[in-house]
């Protein structure tokens, strides 16, 4: 006989796996480091690259536009395991910047990353400027 206890527990449990496998594994956000504001409305794409050595072969796993935060919360497909690799986020700066009638020395910001440890939240923000940026693996 099952007991309130024992249901509450499986309930739990349930619970705990399902948002387990719906947390996504890669997320981005950018923020403006000449207004200290984030930036939204940025076009980012996820490449991972195929086969092995120096060949340059990437293909494309998703795309999104930072929302109003200048986040982009789900950046991997959406109900597939990440799998070990390297990845290719592409920041389409120049775009945003030819939006705002502001000149800028990038016009697209690859940032490319190892993910070994596949059970892992990968975040990579981007301090961006017209001129310079800076990324690192965030938490």
């Amino acid at each position: 006989m099952t007991t309130l206890k024992q249901i509450t527990a499986a309930l739990a449990f349930a619970s705990l796996s399902s948002l387990a496998l719906a947390a996504n594994p890669l997320s981005v956000h950018i923020l403006d480091l000449q207004s200290g504001q984030p930036t939204a409305g940025v076009t980012v794409t996820l490449e991972q690259k195929q086969g092995k050595g120096q060949d340059n072969d990437w293909k494309q796993l998703a795309s999104g536009v930072t929302n109003a935060q200048g986040r982009i919360t789900e950046m991997y497909p959406a109900n597939t395991p990440m799998q070990a690799g390297d990845y290719r986020i592409v920041f389409k700066t120049g775009e945003h910047y030819a939006r705002l009638k502001q000149e800028t020395f990038f016009p697209e910001i690859p940032v490319q990353f190892h993910v070994e440890k596949t059970d892992q939240h990968y975040h990579i923000p981007l301090l961006l400027s017209p001129f310079g940026f800076s990324t690192y693996r965030g938490n």
